[in-house]
C-alpha cells in the first residue's frame, strides 16, 4: 500500500486519510506531510516516488492540504532544492522564465484582444467601441490564474472570445449580478441562455451600424461611453 502513489482525502484522525471507496489508510510511521505551497519541491516528491496527495473536495473545486511522502526523501529533495537555489545560476534561470512568461501572456492578450474585436465584427461607425470593448473584455478574461474561459485550452482562441464577450456582457450590461435566482435545475443556466440572446440582439445593432444612443445603451454605459 505504501508503495503506491495515490490520490486521498482528508480524514478527522491524525495521520489517516481516506482512500478509494472511502476506506480509512494510515499513514506509514516514516511519512512526513509536506504542506503546500512549494510547487517545486512538490513536483520532485511526487515525481521521485510513492506518495499520497492530500486533495479536499468543496464542490466543484480542488485544494490541496499537501503530500505525505517519506519524511527522509522530503528532507533530501527539500536541501537539494535549496542548495540550486542558492545558486546564482539558478537566480538567472528564474528570470529568464519570468522574462519569457511575460512576453507570452503580452502576446496572448493582444492575440486574444485581436479575436475578440474580430468577434464583434461592428460596422465602421462603431469601430471605436469595438476597440474600447475589446480591450476591457481581454483585460478582465486574459490574466494568468484568473479561471476565466479564456485561459482554457480546449476550444479554439476564437470560441474563446465569443464566450468571453457574452460573459463580460452577462456581468457589465445586464442584471445578472443582483438576481434573484431560484435554487431549480437548470434555472440559472436558462436565465444566460435568454441574457446571451439578448446580447447578442445588441450585438447585432452595432454590426449592422444602426444610430444608438450612448445614455440608452448598456452597452456604452459599461464602457464609459468609451
Amino acid at each position: 500500500m505504501p508503495t503506491e502513489t495515490r490520490e486521498v482525502r482528508p480524514f478527522s484522525m491524525p495521520r489517516r486519510v481516506l482512500g478509494e471507496g472511502g476506506r480509512v489508510l494510515p499513514v506509514p510511521d516514516d511519512w512526513a506531510l509536506l504542506p503546500p505551497g512549494d510547487a517545486a519541491l512538490s513536483r520532485r516528491i511526487k515525481a521521485d516516488g510513492p506518495s499520497w496527495t492530500v486533495i479536499e473536495l468543496k464542490g466543484n473545486k480542488r485544494f490541496s492540504r499537501g503530500i505525505w511522502a517519506p519524511a527522509a526523501r522530503i528532507e533530501a529533495l527539500r536541501a537539494e532544492l535549496l542548495a540550486e537555489r542558492q545558486d546564482p545560476a539558478y537566480a538567472r534561470k528564474l528570470e529568464a522564465g519570468r522574462v519569457r512568461r511575460a512576453a507570452e501572456q503580452a502576446e496572448y492578450v493582444e492575440d486574444f484582444r485581436g479575436a475578440v474585436l474580430a468577434f464583434l465584427a461592428f460596422h465602421p461607425a462603431h469601430r471605436d467601441i469595438a476597440v474600447v470593448m475589446a480591450q476591457k473584455i481581454a483585460d478582465h478574461a486574459t490574466p494568468v490564474g484568473s479561471g476565466t474561459v479564456a485561459r482554457t485550452e480546449r476550444i479554439p482562441i476564437e470560441e474563446r472570445a465569443e464566450a468571453a464577450t457574452i460573459a463580460w456582457m452577462r456581468h457589465q450590461t445586464t442584471g445578472y449580478d443582483n438576481m434573484v435566482i431560484p435554487r431549480v435545475k437548470g434555472q440559472r443556466r436558462e436565465i444566460r441562455r435568454l441574457l446571451a440572446q439578448r446580447s447578442v440582439q445588441l450585438l447585432g445593432r452595432y454590426r449592422r451600424g444602426e444610430p444608438i444612443d450612448p445614455a440608452a445603451c448598456p452597452l456604452q454605459r459599461a464602457i464609459g461611453g468609451r
